[in-house]
């Protein structure tokens, strides 16, 4: 499952540059643990938002965060018990 925000238009600074560029921040559980995984999803990552948004992958940072079950509510619980 994935759950997408998009937010255009916000002031950023990348490598001192305010040139056009994006952030990508990717949550999940069990799926960005390790540096193997991540490395394998940055690259597909890289490839559509280069394709989509037209950005040099300079100008493009992916952030991954792992998360455990109990860190997301949903129907009244956590994931732990769905």
């Amino acid at each position: 499952r994935v759950n997408v925000t998009v937010r255009s238009g916000l002031p950023m600074v990348l490598s001192g540059s305010a040139e056009p560029c994006a952030q990508l921040l990717v949550s999940s559980i069990g799926v960005v643990g390790s540096a193997e995984q991540n490395q394998q999803h940055s690259a597909r990552f890289f490839d559509l938002l280069t394709a989509k948004l037209g950005l040099g992958p300079e100008r493009i940072v992916i952030r991954f965060y792992p998360l455990e079950p109990w860190q997301i509510g949903k129907n009244r619980t956590v994931m732990t018990f769905l």
